[in-house]
């Protein structure tokens, strides 16, 4: 800012001389300042302030320096290369007008998560440093590197990335994780583990070296798995004995050299499978479409490892037993319920335990027939007469056919209208009396029972509150009673056996 003073100058005048360019702005009188906006680098200059008026003129100069962050580094390159470490160097970018205080190193690999700032030496690289050495690097890796450089204003733009090199081989270091086994067939010793990934493995010809012996023994077998990726390794020998311990390490190779072992785990031989067979094997129909098995648990001990349960195999007398259909139940469990079976059939039903190692044998062979399937005729004609203390119920006499099976009594499913939960009263005659405890429609149905489950339902029955002291109703007359009203207390009559 220039003060011209006693003179009333015409035009302020501002140029901006950078090397042999020269730019001019003209200003207004009345100001005094320059702002210069979204400010760069090539802003730099100096700059001189005229101001003229027709007797004379007087002029002002200023240098002024923008500062910004570095400009990447160049030439980034890998001098030598060891099995874990790197030696690089860089040339200087441009400054920007403030020092380079100091250089970071980065590097990606196919393994990595974008660029990764490493460990170098010197650990902290001033900025008149341009060599630095990358350490605590992956054997047989492939890496690229690139530099930053920051100042006082902070870190600049990164460099480009140097050729891609590849660490030397080295021995392993690092030993497979989750040692363990278990299972399999009898006569087999199964280990496992989680392998070693690839940027780990240090070298070529990486592979497995896995050890075991029974406990108690002092001397280790071992055998090699020369695939990388394989997480297994299973050893079959007739004289393993069925389920005992064994000790288990896993080593690591490569073409430098062995690596380290696993921790020392202790893994189990195969079970064997059971050697008997269940007794006492029984079966009884329950209903139209449903048979109950039952057995005692055989015989077990902790040497054979752990009875994970039994299957049941069961056919029909149409049917062959090879085209059986089977079903498990848990090592608990004693019995077993088969569903979805055809009515007035036989069905023979045999069972056997197993466990990892496989099946026992099956038992001795039972049979039970399926119930024939309940009357298809519905309980008809209900007819019901209703007091202000109670409803009662009578309907026709359901006669079953001869492949269905014999009524054995007669369920009532009631409900009010309002809500869904429903209650089951059984009689085993053709009427019923109930004493109803709310004020309110009632929605009725009639099954018959028998041996082979509950029979058709009977149409539904609404029985409306009522505000005269007598009211009568039946299937029939269904239409022709929904314009009576009133409450009708009630309670249950006969014991509430089931859920509708």
């Amino acid at each position: 800012r220039i003060i011209a003073l006693g003179l009333q100058p015409e035009r302020t005048e501002l140029v901006l001389s950078s090397g042999y360019k020269k730019k001019y702005c003209l200003v207004e009188s009345s100001s005094g300042d320059l702002m210069i906006r979204n400010i760069q680098l090539k802003h730099s200059g100096k700059y001189v302030c005229m101001v003229q008026t027709g007797v004379d003129s007087v002029s002002s100069a200023a240098e002024l320096i923008v500062r910004g962050s570095p400009g990447p580094p160049e030439n980034v390159k890998v001098d030598e290369i060891t099995d874990t470490t790197a030696q690089l160097s860089w040339t200087e970018g441009t400054d920007s007008h403030s020092p380079v205080l100091s250089y970071a190193v980065q590097a990606r690999t196919p393994f990595s998560v974008g660029w990764q700032t490493v460990t170098t030496v010197p650990e902290v690289i001033d900025g008149k440093t341009r060599t630095a050495t990358v350490v605590e690097l992956n054997p047989w890796v492939e890496y690229e590197f690139r530099v930053v450089a920051s100042n006082k204003i902070g870190g600049g733009e990164p460099s480009l990335p140097s050729e891609k090199v590849r660490t030397e081989e080295a021995a392993p270091e690092v030993a497979p994780s989750e040692v363990s086994g278990g299972g399999g067939s009898r006569s087999e010793l199964v280990i496992t583990w989680d392998p070693v990934p690839e940027e780990l493995q240090n070298g070529g010809g990486f592979g497995y070296v896995v050890a075991f012996r029974p406990l108690g023994v002092t001397t280790w077998i071992q055998t090699v798995v020369t695939s990388p990726d394989n997480p297994r390794y299973v050893f079959r020998n007739e004289s393993i004995v069925p389920f005992s311990p064994y000790e288990v390490k896993v080593g690591v190779y490569n073409n430098k050299g062995e690596g380290p072992f696993s921790p020392v785990t202790t893994v189990f031989s195969a079970e064997e499978e059971p050697t008997v067979a269940p007794s006492h094997i029984s079966a009884h129909s329950l209903s139209s479409s449903e048979i109950e098995v039952s057995w005692n648990t055989i015989p077990w001990k902790l040497s054979n490892g752990h009875l994970l349960g039994y299957e049941v195999r069961y056919w029909n007398n149409g049917g062959e037993e090879e085209s059986s259909s089977k079903m498990k139940v848990a090592g608990n469990q004693t019995s077993a319920v088969l569903r979805g079976l055809k009515s007035n059939l036989a069905y023979y039903t045999a069972v056997r335990a197993y466990n990892s190692a496989g099946a026992g044998p099956f038992s001795d062979t039972v049979n039970a027939t399926t119930k024939k399937t309940p009357p298809s005729q519905p309980p008809g004609n209900v007819v019901w007469n209703a007091t202000d203390t109670k409803v009662v119920l009578n309907w026709e006499q359901v006669k079953a056919m001869e492949n269905e099976s014999q009524v054995t009594g007669y369920k009532v499913f009631y409900r009010t209208s309002s809500q869904n939960d429903v209650q089951v009263l059984n009689t085993n005659k053709t009427s019923a009396e109930l004493l109803l405890p709310v004020k309110e429609d009632y929605i009725i149905e009639v099954k018959a029972t028998t041996d082979g489950g509950d029979g058709t339902s009977s149409e539904q029955i609404r029985i409306p509150r009522i505000t005269s002291m007598d009211a009568r109703g039946s299937t029939s007359a269904i239409s022709n009673i929904h314009s009576v009203s009133g409450y009708i207390p009630v309670l249950l009559f006969f014991i509430v056996n089931a859920l509708w």
